[in-house]
């Protein structure tokens, strides 16, 4: 039996601290402008307590998005076995919820022109997971599963942006409920 290392409350609440001082940063200025001691003085932190979690500011960046989208994961899996009627519709709400829940994180990313590297995991991210459905998905179609997978993600991921950069104007279930209806009506997921 494998004992998980207890996590101590301290260290949580000091990253939760650095992460969020670090997003609020992140949407105000370019990356570059931003210093360990802007991140330390905005978490009042220790310069240290920010090197002893992250090599750098580019590392705090990797870890953030790695730990969005394992969430993401996590939360649209979970889900999913809650839904469990296995329509597209029903995957595509948990993911427009873990958004609104998280906006100050997507917000950073998808708002301005430094999010190169955020689109593109996210892009990689959605066309994984849509390869995975298609492959499942009885019967095949005549169009490339690569190339689907990556017209919905392409297309997932620019209505996410600019629903996110117009400060989420319509409900979730709204949102999921649209895209499922513009992918059956192109033919990429039949009606369900």
């Amino acid at each position: 039996m494998v004992i998980a290392p207890k996590l101590d409350r301290r260290v949580v609440k000091t990253k939760e601290a650095i992460n969020k001082a670090f997003l609020e940063l992140f949407s105000e200025k370019e990356l570059e402008q931003i210093t360990i001691n802007d991140i330390s003085e905005r978490a009042n932190v220790n310069r240290g307590t920010v090197y002893l979690h992250y090599s750098d500011k580019y590392d705090l960046l990797d870890k953030s998005i790695e730990e969005h989208l394992n969430k993401l994961i996590t939360f649209c899996s979970a889900n999913e076995t809650k839904a469990g009627d296995g329509t597209l519709i029903s995957d595509l709400l948990p993911v427009f919820v873990y958004f609104e829940n998280h906006y100050m994180f997507f917000s950073a990313m998808l708002s301005n022109q430094r999010t190169t590297v955020f689109r593109a995991r996210l892009l990689a991210f959605i066309s994984a997971n849509v390869k995975e459905k298609l492959r499942k998905q009885e019967p095949q179609s005549d169009i490339d599963n690569e190339l689907k997978a990556q017209f919905m993600a392409s297309a997932f991921v620019g209505i996410v942006e600019w629903w996110i950069q117009h400060q989420m104007p319509h409900a979730t279930s709204y949102m999921a409920e649209q895209l499922w209806k513009l992918f059956a009506k192109n033919d990429i997921f039949p009606d369900q």
